[in-house]
């Protein structure tokens, strides 16, 4: 199995990174590769990559995911069989350093990409680039979502603890 692991620091905050990620609709519009997602649940999403003629679609379930924090998928087809990762953590001045991690086998005609010795991991360093170009652009998220999914079920959202009404100092 190919492992590829690329980072990159975006100027924006870690909420910011981590709810535009999860608006998975939005990859088409800054990746070379995605032409096309749907997600169909929380925790299922189907995709369709290529370039120029070349087409695959799959299907990929999220086994875990907290926001601000990570998200794990596997992927449900057979070729080329994958699994990955994306991790946010601050990075200080309202940076956001992003971590993504996929491990692919190479297995027919599209695993022949990972077969090819650094090609998948241009391709995630490009693809990643391509996220923090257009976060930072944009400077806010489209959406997010906010929900927690652990072994690919999704929990209930924890609501946001009550802020105190309590006036703050100094008092009179």
């Amino acid at each position: 199995m190919t492992a590829v692991e690329e980072t990159i620091e975006a100027a924006v905050p870690v909420r910011t990174a981590y709810d535009q990620w999860t608006q998975f609709k939005s990859f088409p519009r800054f990746t070379a590769t995605v032409l096309r997602v749907e997600q169909v649940r929380p925790a299922l999403i189907l995709w369709v990559v290529g370039r120029g003629p070349v087409r695959h679609e799959f299907a990929t379930e999220i086994v875990e995911q907290v926001p601000d924090s990570h998200l794990v998928w596997r992927g449900l087809g057979r070729r080329p069989r994958h699994r990955g990762e994306v991790r946010f953590r601050a990075a200080g001045d309202g940076r956001t350093a992003i971590t993504v991690r996929l491990w692919v086998e190479p297995r027919g005609p599209l695993g022949l990409l990972a077969a090819v010795p650094g090609a998948a991991s241009r391709v995630v360093r490009r693809e990643l680039a391509n996220f923090g170009t257009f976060i930072e652009g944009h400077g806010q998220a489209g959406g997010g979502w906010r929900g927690t999914i652990r072994g690919g079920q999704v929990r209930p959202q924890e609501p946001e603890p009550p802020r105190s009404r309590v006036a703050g100092w100094p008092v009179g």
